[in-house]
């Protein structure tokens, strides 16, 4: 095979447009992958057997280009005209200058980032750190920092944020409200404020923390702040924080401070050991009320495969507590870790989306796993996601059409949309394109759950 490399030096690009650009480049029909010069993904490249010296001698602020194929130098020149589509793009689309910000959002490759976000700090701004591969040292030192500061450092992997109304990364568009909500991950605080949003309420700040910011190393140093923050807040009348199975040394932090707070709080600790406070979904901590219950049966296990994996969590606790046995890529305190008859997968996990856009971005990436399933006539319902919002695909139950086009009529597929009326998909068209499709669609992803838990039940297909 025909393998080329091309570096452009001092180029850095949003890593969702490299990937963009990789898919259109792939409709050449060659194998194309563009990455920052860094070392992890110079490896990534090797691994994949697309590095040539060209590449190798690529620095870390240098852009690779790798194609391989018959048509690998149309791809190349394809890929020049697109790059220069984006500068221009990008050039068109940003203030040149932002003289009252005070919030950085940083979304360079996790090498720099901890540098970049330092820099904010220093200068007295907010920093959102989008970027992952962050060191957790620097990590805890960046916080500590910020803590001296009085600023907030949301992050690192921190998909999501809602800052006086703004829509920050993956988040959609809710009214204005006196509901401050502190998120260890993104899909956890679109899904409660677009809940919060459907009941008529809204949002002071969502504040995200960052996945590990509850783990026993960091231990919730960004939640405690963000809690400090929206307690001093005078929009803010009341706090919902959400995470997943946090350290339980933070949570019994979380709740303490909790119980100190002079506004209400309600705590979604997904997996956390049942105590007053504590809301075993996000449905619940959302005050959201789901439909009633639908009188349907399936015979067979539940396949579960999921864009966001506090989603794929909540999920997993709704199937347990309906006395079903299941296993995930995202375990929660007492989950069954293999062999359950029924499986929950996140496909927003680092081992599928190494060197691939997230399945938010690009929801085909489920489309494989979902074909799979469709053929196993063990399974008699799949669960899905679909999550809409800014920085979310344009039409990602439209894509799920061609997927389901073969469904089996014994087969129950039951799937939620988080989004609202007023996102750039619009909920309800989303909702009108999976039920065209045959799909139950369920009022929240708690609600999904359950519908599926009662489906394999009345089947008696549960798998106790």
């Amino acid at each position: 095979m025909n393998i080329k490399n091309l570096v452009r030096r001092g180029f850095y690009a949003d890593s969702v447009a490299l990937m963009r650009i990789a898919r259109e480049l792939q409709k050449l029909g060659v194998e194309a992958s563009l990455l920052i010069g860094t070392p992890s993904n110079k490896a990534l490249l090797r691994d994949s057997g697309l590095l040539t010296v060209d590449g190798e001698g690529a620095r870390p602020d240098d852009l690779i280009i790798a194609v391989r194929g018959r048509k690998s130098a149309e791809a190349l020149g394809l890929a020049d005209k697109l790059l220069l589509f984006q500068v221009k793009s990008n050039e068109s689309e940003i203030p040149k200058t932002l003289p009252n910000a005070n919030l950085a959002l940083i979304s360079v490759p996790g090498e720099f980032a901890a540098r970049e976000a330092r820099r904010a700090l220093e200068r007295g701004m907010h920093a959102m750190v989008f970027s992952d591969n962050v060191p957790v040292a620097d990590e805890i030192a960046l916080k500590d920092l910020a803590a001296s500061k009085g600023l907030l450092l949301m992050g690192p992997d921190c998909g999501t944020a809602l800052i006086a109304g703004v829509p920050i990364a993956f988040a959609n568009a809710v009214p204005r409200g006196g509901i401050g909500i502190v998120s260890a991950s993104g899909t956890g605080l679109q899904e409660v404020s677009c809940l919060l949003a459907r009941s008529g309420l809204g949002v002071s700040h969502g504040i995200g923390v960052g996945g590990r910011d509850l783990s026993q190393a960091v231990g919730g140093r960004m939640t405690l702040a963000a809690m400090d923050a929206l307690e001093a807040d005078p929009a803010t009348n009341s706090i919902i924080v959400v995470s997943k199975p946090p350290a339980a040394s933070v949570t019994r932090k979380i709740v303490a401070r909790a119980k100190r707070s002079r506004k209400p709080v309600t705590l979604c600790l997904l997996g956390a050991q049942e105590q007053k406070g504590i809301v075993r979904t996000l449905e619940e901590a959302a005050g959201f009320k789901s439909e009633k219950n639908l009188k349907i049966k399936a015979k067979g296990t539940i396949a579960g495969l999921y864009c966001g994996g506090t989603l794929c969590a909540e999920a997993q606790i709704v199937l347990m507590d309906h006395g079903l046995k299941v296993s995930s890529n995202v375990p929660v305190p007492g989950a069954t870790k293999k062999g359950a008859p029924h499986s929950l997968v996140d496909l927003g996990s680092d081992e599928f989306t190494r060197g691939h856009p997230h399945p938010m971005i690009e929801p085909e990436l489920r489309n494989a796993p979902l074909r799979r399933a469709l053929k196993d006539k063990g399974v008699g319902v799949i669960l899905l996601d679909v999550v809409i919002g800014y920085g979310a695909h344009a039409d990602p139950a439209g894509l799920l059409l061609t997927a389901l086009k073969n469904k089996r009529d014994d087969l129950l597929v039951i799937a939620s949309v988080t989004g609202t009326e007023d996102d750039p998909q619009v909920y309800s068209k989303q909702v009108r394109t999976l039920r065209a499709a045959g799909v139950i669609v369920a009022g929240s992803n708690a609600g999904a759950a359950r519908l599926a838990a009662q489906a394999v039940t009345a089947g008696r297909g549960s798998g106790k």
